[in-house]
């Protein structure tokens, strides 16, 4: 049996938020949705077509509403980070994989 070490230095907030990721290299946008999130990092679920791996650097792109992009003056919110970790404990159940992203 193997324990697992917190090794979070922030505490996260459960949120539910539309996610789409760019992966260079497959030069494209995959969605997904956040799941929880702080400041420094985000899990987020992940089609589980999507080629990504540990040590990749992704952009994040988080939509707002529009009454958040009128305040802000943006329709998103980007991030770029480094996976750090890929859970793919979930794959047959519901095709997605879960993805942990430090920002940068």
């Amino acid at each position: 049996m193997q324990a697992l070490v917190e090794q979070r230095k922030d505490s996260r907030s459960t949120v539910s938020w539309p996610v789409s990721v760019w992966v260079p290299e497959a030069n494209r946008f995959f969605n997904g949705r956040s799941c929880n999130i702080s400041k420094t990092g985000v899990f987020i679920t992940l089609p589980v077509t999507a080629p990504i791996r540990a040590g990749h650097i992704v952009e994040l792109n988080f939509p707002r509403t529009v009454a958040l992009a009128n305040e802000k003056g943006q329709f998103a919110r980007i991030k770029s980070g480094k996976v750090v970790r890929v859970d793919r404990k979930n794959l047959l159940e519901n095709a997605e994989i879960g993805v942990g992203i430090a920002f940068q």
